[in-house]
Parts: C-alpha cells; sequence; structure tokens
C-alpha cells in the first residue's frame, strides 16, 4: 500500500538502547495524537479479544547526531511544520508538566535534542530529515 505521507521519528545517534526507546515511544505517541495520523480498527483474535487499533502505516525509525537534530528542528520552523519533540532534560523530569517546564526554558536553538518526529507530506518529511540514515 502506498501512503501520500511519511511518519519518521529521528534519535540521536548516541544515547544508549533503554533512552533510545524511551525517546521513540514518547515521541510516537506525541505524533499519533495529531490528526496526520491514522489509525486501524481495533484487532480481534480468534477467541474474541480485542485490542487497540495501531497506526496504519509503517513508522520509520531514523538516527542522527544531535548536530543535525538541530538542523532538522530548524528546518521544520522554517516550514511550520508540526513536529514532536524529546530533550535531555525530559529523562530526568518526571511528568508531563515538568518535560513541557523544561523544554519552555531553551530557547529554540539551544535545545538539548535527543529525538523529533513526525508525520506529513512524504516530501516534506524528507526535505526536513534530509540528513538522517536509517537506524540500524
Amino acid at each position: 500500500m502506498q501512503f501520500d505521507t511519511k511518519f519518521a521519528i529521528v534519535v540521536a545517534d548516541d544515547l544508549p538502547t533503554w533512552q533510545k526507546l524511551n525517546v521513540i515511544s514518547f515521541l510516537s505517541g506525541g505524533v499519533t495524537s495529531g490528526p496526520e495520523v491514522n489509525t486501524g480498527k481495533y484487532y480481534r483474535d480468534a477467541s474474541g479479544s480485542e485490542y487497540l487499533p495501531l497506526c496504519i502505516q509503517p513508522i520509520m525509525v531514523l538516527k542522527a547526531n544531535r548536530e543535525k537534530l538541530s538542523t532538522f528542528i530548524r528546518r521544520a520552523n522554517r516550514e511550520q511544520a508540526k513536529v514532536a519533540i524529546f530533550i535531555e532534560d525530559m529523562f530526568f523530569s518526571g511528568h508531563d508538566e515538568a518535560n513541557r517546564q523544561t523544554v519552555s526554558q531553551y530557547p529554540t536553538d539551544q535545545l538539548p535534542l535527543v529525538g523529533l518526529a513526525m508525520c506529513g507530506n512524504k516530501k516534506l518529511v524528507d526535505k526536513v530529515f534530509k540528513g538522517a540514515k536509517l537506524h540500524d
């Protein structure tokens, strides 16, 4: 199936695995809360148990160094693209309100980014995340 949109997450390549997984989880939750992401129908197994719907399109997980993440946020803002962000401080803040508080302390060009995610027009996502590599 072909999609007109692309859902991509870029994570800092120098993080330990547990932090990468944490960042990816939070960012995917942020992006799926927006109107750009479509979810399918509930799943049902042969026993009749029901499970939550999933995003209907693949999610690309990419990596980049932190300098590139700063480039990506500048591009996204220049293009007025909606992105989800995760900054390093959020590993220690403990809850959603504290996360927003810590982000509000930084100007855009000083955000200690460790991850970004977006879903949008394929060309726009490719333009914003140009230079990111497929995560291995």
